[in-house]
């Protein structure tokens, strides 16, 4: 599968400057161009949880030489640009410390679900991160109290896929090796909790 960037540099460059002033006028909110449109979503302090909880629980199963990268630009086209709550790239990319990174360079994307961006974490990021052949993509949901593993990218979208439950370990394997979260302390909405 052909992954490589469909934007310029300097397309990426002028993107990435007006998502990066918008993120400053509007603090709180993760700022990201999708199918187009910019896309505003305010940030809860179980998403923030959740993101640290599964990064915490994957940093020390990192082999050597790789690394996440959270809230950075990943360009996909004039149309979408996206900002992973955590993204798995080669560890030499990441201490670059760039403002955007192609996403040829990862290897697993991880979205937490807030209310406003359900269809965009489950439906859009779905096909874009499969059609540009990230090998892995995780969607924590803590509306619905579950994790859906994504897996086998298509044109169409992820070919394989599960949903496990909190309280369940999700397990991903990888091209660079097999990782496990337990879920059980995962943060999950009041409104989902009897």
């Amino acid at each position: 599968m052909d992954r490589e960037a469909d934007v310029t540099v300097s397309q990426i460059e002028r993107l990435h400057s007006k998502l990066s002033r918008l993120e400053d006028m509007f603090p709180g909110y993760r700022t990201e161009l999708v199918e187009g449109a910019i896309v505003m979503s305010p940030l809860r302090p179980y998403h923030n949880d959740t993101v640290w909880d599964v990064r915490d629980s994957l940093k020390g199963q990192l082999p050597r030489g790789w690394a996440f990268i959270s809230d950075v630009a990943i360009p996909f086209n004039g149309d979408n640009e996206f900002c992973p709550d955590l993204a798995l790239i080669p560890d030499a990319e990441r201490r670059k410390n760039l403002s955007s990174y192609p996403p040829d360079l990862v290897e697993l994307a991880i979205e937490v679900v807030s209310p406003s961006s359900v269809h965009n974490d489950y439906e859009v990021k779905d096909r874009a991160y499969a059609r540009r052949g990230i090998p892995n993509y995780l969607i924590f949901d803590p509306y619905k109290a579950h994790c859906m593993t994504l897996w086998n990218p298509g044109p169409d979208g992820y070919r394989g896929r599960d949903t496990i439950a909190y309280g369940d370990t999700v397990v991903v394997e990888t091209g660079i090796g097999k990782f496990t979260i337990d879920t059980s302390g995962l943060p999950v909405d009041p409104s989902v909790v009897s």
